[in-house]
């Protein structure tokens, strides 16, 4: 079994690849997919840490998420959609960032949910991903923690 501490080791590296430029001109890695984030569990649970500054941004990158996933052609897609939310913490942290967490229940099994793949499904033109992947990578401050397990436990039913 994995680790919590390589999920978000991964999750970082997803979320954060490394870009490289060349003479002031953006790199390829936004036009690049970054790999797969697969998940295993019934349900998962991320978090991540926002720039203060930045939530707009955020936010406007998981609505982008959303309407990827709700007009894509991938019946899995509309799953994910349908079982993925997206919690902003209430009050800030001391350093003033703002945490969201995502939740998704049930996880789609085979299904890739990185952020940036399902987003690409839908916009194809290189600048707009160069532009949403500089808007995603510059809110994000960091990625917190992902875990994801098997139900236990459901308290809903007798």
């Amino acid at each position: 079994m994995r680790r919590v501490s390589g999920y978000v080791l991964a999750g970082a590296l997803l979320v954060l690849p490394a870009v490289t430029t060349q003479g002031g001109v953006f790199a390829q890695a936004a036009q690049q997919a970054p790999q797969k984030t697969l998940f295993e569990g019934d349900a998962v649970i991320q978090a991540f840490s926002v720039n203060p500054d930045k939530t707009a941004d955020y936010e406007k990158v998981i609505s982008q998420l959303k309407e990827s996933l709700t007009k894509s052609a991938k019946p899995e897609a509309k799953q994910q959609a349908a079982g993925w939310r997206v919690f902003k913490n209430a009050t800030p942290n001391p350093d003033g960032s703002i945490v969201y967490v995502h939740i998704i229940s049930p996880v789609v099994k085979g299904a890739d949910y990185s952020v940036l793949n399902n987003i690409y499904e839908l916009v194809q033109d290189p600048m707009e991903r160069i532009n949403i992947y500089n808007s995603y990578r510059a809110a994000l401050k960091q990625p917190l923690f992902a875990i994801q397990g098997q139900l236990v436990s459901d308290f809903s039913k007798p």
